[in-house]
């Protein structure tokens, strides 16, 4: 049974760039159409995806399950980048999107809501349109500076060495 959570709760080392941005794209996506047609309820879909992404990788994802899956495969060879910096832009969607949900729902403030949902369509159409990602920026600061452990640094460099091609961060 341990065995089995440790597996559900992993994130995949290295990630597939290009399903990625298509997840990136599907939040851009949700979030738009939540804003424009006021459906707060996609606030909750979008929380949780990125919950489940943070958690789980693609596994509990139905948005990181298509990308992978379906989308990415389609759209040509996969493009290796390490895990952890992915991994903590997630977080960061984590951070937004529940944010999001507790305005709204916790505080009835609802056009604070939509705003830090526009904050999240703005990260989330640099990584989907122009392969920018932002979380991965800040984690890569965030290690520059020695708040990241110099275990997780270790595993990307030694990811680059075991899969040649991938980048440390993006």
């Amino acid at each position: 049974m341990r065995t089995r959570a440790k597996t559900v709760f992993s994130f995949p080392n290295p990630v597939n760039e290009v399903a990625a941005r298509v997840v990136a794209g599907t939040v851009v996506l949700l979030s738009v159409l939540a804003i424009v047609l006021a459906q707060q309820w996609l606030l909750v879909a979008i929380c949780y995806g990125f919950w489940a992404r943070a958690l789980t990788g693609p596994t509990l994802s139905p948005v990181g399950q298509l990308a992978t899956r379906v989308i990415a495969p389609r759209l040509g060879p996969p493009r290796l980048v390490a895990g952890p910096p992915k991994r903590f832009a997630q977080a960061m969607g984590t951070a937004f999107s529940t944010s999001a949900v507790v305005l709204w729902f916790g505080f009835g403030y609802h056009l604070a809501a939509w705003g830090v949902l526009g904050a999240l369509v703005a990260a989330a159409s640099l990584e989907s349109f122009a392969g920018y990602c932002l979380g991965c920026r800040i984690f890569g600061l965030l290690m520059s500076r020695g708040i990241i452990p110099e275990s997780v640094c270790e595993s990307c460099a030694d990811l680059s060495l075991r899969h040649p091609g991938v980048a440390a961060s993006r």
